[in-house]
């Protein structure tokens, strides 16, 4: 079985549009402690498949348990990194989607189950989850210069090139 490569942040930064920070030039480079806080969280979300999964592969309640742990975990980065709203607003966006996510699917005894068959909504709900978390990562990797795994860039938007095919 051949092993994938990482998906280099040159390659990322092709996908983003719209996005006013450059990347890497001659007068800017990311600090190094902040293009660390990105590449731990990189690294620790490359192991979340409820990002990226095929939805006949997951089960509900993993999943849950996964956007519980990816919610802490963005709440630890935001306790530990400064206030730079180029770092953080990212991280806010992803762990106010997790909040979202759970919000929507609620707990089995919810009354928001009874209103849609659990499974349609969990996955409506984490379609949703997975490109909030696309987006804000795609502009932190490109923006910081972090390489990524192809499991967790599938969930980046697509470069127009790659539209149009």
């Amino acid at each position: 079985m051949r092993k994938k490569r990482r998906i280099p942040f040159a390659d990322i930064a092709r996908r983003i549009t719209g996005i006013s920070t450059p990347v890497f030039g001659v007068s800017w480079n990311p600090a190094e402690d902040k293009r660390e806080i990105v590449r731990r969280l990189v690294a620790f979300l490359e192991d979340r498949r409820a990002l990226y999964a095929d939805f006949h592969m997951e089960y509900g309640p993993w999943v849950e348990n996964s956007v519980l742990e990816m919610r802490a975990e963005l709440t630890s980065i935001l306790k530990a990194c400064s206030e730079d709203e180029e770092l953080v607003g990212p991280i806010r966006a992803m762990r106010a989607a997790c909040r979202k996510f759970l919000d929507q699917t609620g707990h089995p005894g919810s009354p928001r189950r009874m209103l849609y068959p659990h499974e349609a909504a969990m996955w409506h709900s984490l379609g949703e989850m997975r490109g909030i978390f696309g987006l804000h990562l795609a502009r932190l990797c490109s923006a910081y210069g972090v390489d990524v795994e192809p499991e967790l860039a599938s969930i980046f938007p697509k470069a127009d090139e790659e539209v149009a095919e």
